[in-house]
């Protein structure tokens, strides 16, 4: 699992039939400092995430684990949008203000 931004959407007039209908988004992982990690990668939206968000995201086989993309053609899958991130009993990240607080 990785945190990570969404940083904008992407579309495509002619994809998959099993990607029919899927949101795709693009993601910067990022760490706890909110500092990118890593290149943008772009996942399916199972959630209903917006840009900006801070969102955890999986890759690989788990990627296809989800109720909207079993059996599908997928790698990238956003499958929560972050709310808080506590750390050794300190709140690091609350969605309300949507920065991290380290």
């Amino acid at each position: 699992m990785l945190f990570a931004r969404v940083v904008g959407n992407v579309v495509c007039t002619r994809k998959d039939d099993k990607l029919v209908g899927v949101k795709l988004l693009m993601v910067q992982p990022v760490g706890l400092e909110d500092k990118p990690r890593g290149n943008i990668l772009v996942g399916i939206d199972a959630v209903g995430a917006g840009e900006g968000e801070l969102v955890l995201l999986v890759q690989g086989s788990s990627a296809r684990q989800t109720s909207k993309t079993e059996n599908t053609p997928v790698d990238c899958t956003i499958f929560a949008i972050v709310d808080t991130i506590e750390k050794d009993g300190k709140t690091v990240f609350n969605k309300r203000s949507d920065k991290m607080i380290v």
